[in-house]
């Protein structure tokens, strides 16, 4: 056999590498489902562990920080859905899937989203006991929205029948699996509700696994159930499944059967308590009767012990003695309005008023002529201070001093001329003389000195 030639010979890194680029380009990003085994979680926070199944096994890895962002716990043997690149670690010779998400598969994802979604509403108040409404005693006709060819209507209606055969019970067709399913059993309880002929509403299915059951997980409906105007049953499933239709329902059946039960009462049951209730009522009658017959013997043994008349007789005396009493009273107030009206007489007389506007009279024809004599005084003074103020106004007054042949010289904005150190040549000057003013200008200064 011929020796290689040299140039082809590669050495274990040469050769991972290149086997780690050939996987990387032939897989550029993979989806794998598969079972959780050799998990492993040090301290740097990196997530390790195999994707395996009944034949073979990988090895995965999701480091930090996408495997804190997590929304479930890893645990082993929990089925779960990865997605990342395949790649080979070079230093082992090991190929191995990077990954970038992780999430749980199958009914176990279902599980996680179903408690999310009723943590969620369950927070908003959306189960409380306080806003469930009550069934109605005795309801006369029930809508029941399921499938029309399950196991489960037949058993609504057998028991239905079998208890209260006067009950009105309709069936409301819809799918209750597969797409669509929420989105048509929400607009027949919608409609139901809206229509005001049922009493009370009931939602039934037969039991399945919780992806049999999801259309009854739906977040619309769990709110279209607590905004029913009717009251809502709900029987899903068996007696351990739950759905959020339970919860947001104001009645959960832990079968379909148990909600017919719990919605109308059994017909001997109700026969049994009419004829209580008419016994119950007869026995009433008589003694009402009894009680009314014993105060009616009461009454005429008082009549004829009181005898009307001799009431009548005792009414009548207390009549005229209270009529009596009146009319004493009545003179009494008239006496006294009588002495007051001629007290109030005598008084009037004594003042004699029209004497004392005479008295008024004359003492204001005395003191007529003292006022004008004493306004006469006081112009007389007024009028000789005027005089005296005016002969004071002229003696100080500059227009005096004008009508003696002076003149009074004044600048444009009215400053007095005191000087010729006032003035210069071009000056615009007017002069006051007695009978005006003159305007004159500034020739030339000759001064003094």
């Amino acid at each position: 056999m011929p020796a290689p030639a040299r140039d082809n010979v590669l050495t274990p890194s040469q050769l991972n590498t290149l086997a780690r680029n050939l996987l990387e380009d032939a897989f550029p990003v993979v989806l794998v489902e598969g079972e959780l085994g050799n998990l492993s979680r040090p301290a740097s926070g990196h997530l390790y562990f195999t994707l395996k199944d009944a034949r073979a096994q990988v090895r995965c890895a999701l480091f930090k920080p996408k495997s804190q962002w997590l929304k479930f716990q890893p645990r082993e043997g929990l089925r779960v859905l990865a997605r990342g690149r395949l790649t080979l670690y070079e230093a082992r010779g090991d190929y191995q899937l990077i990954l970038d998400s992780l999430e749980e598969a199958g009914e176990g994802a279902l599980r996680r989203a179903f408690e999310e979604l009723k943590a969620r509403l369950q927070a908003e108040g959306l189960f409380d006991e306080g806003r469930k409404r009550p069934m109605p005693a005795y309801a006369r006709r029930i809508g029941i929205i399921t499938s029309p060819s399950g196991a489960a209507v037949r058993d609504v209606l057998s028991v239905l029948a079998r208890r209260f055969p006067l009950v009105e019970a309709e069936v409301l067709p819809v799918p209750v699996q597969g797409d669509g399913a929420a989105a048509q059993v929400r607009a027949m309880l919608e409609r139901a509700g809206a229509s005001g002929r049922y009493d009370v509403l009931v939602l039934a299915r037969g039991g399945g696994s919780l992806e049999d059951l999801w259309a009854f997980n739906d977040e619309a409906l769990a709110r279209a159930i607590a905004a029913s105007p009717v009251p809502v049953v709900s029987a899903i499933g068996h007696e351990t499944d739950f759905s959020l239709a339970d919860f947001a329902a104001d009645l959960r059946a832990p079968t379909p059967s148990v909600a017919a039960e719990l919605l109308v009462p059994s017909a001997i049951d109700v026969a049994t308590r009419v004829r209580g209730l008419h016994q119950r009522l007869g026995v009433l009658h008589l003694q009402g009767m009894r009680e009314r017959m014993q105060r009616a013997d009461r009454a005429a043994l008082r009549l004829q012990v009181v005898a009307p008349r001799a009431r009548l007789h005792a009414l009548g005396e207390r009549q005229q003695q209270a009529l009596r009493r009146l009319h004493a009273a009545w003179q009494v107030r008239e006496a006294a309005a009588q002495a007051r009206l001629r007290h109030a007489g005598a008084v009037l007389r004594a003042t004699r008023p029209e004497r004392r506007l005479v008295q008024l009279h004359e003492r204001l024809d005395r003191l007529a002529p003292r006022a004008q004599a004493a306004i006469a005084r006081r112009l007389q003074a007024d009028a000789m201070r005027l005089r005296g103020l005016a002969r004071s106004l002229e003696a100080v007054s500059p227009l005096a001093t004008v009508a003696r042949g002076y003149a009074i010289l004044r600048h444009g904005d009215g400053r007095v001329v005191r000087g010729t150190g006032d003035v210069i040549a071009g000056d615009l000057l007017s002069a006051r003389v007695a009978d005006g003013e003159l305007r004159l200008r500034v020739e030339r200064d000759e001064r003094e000195g």
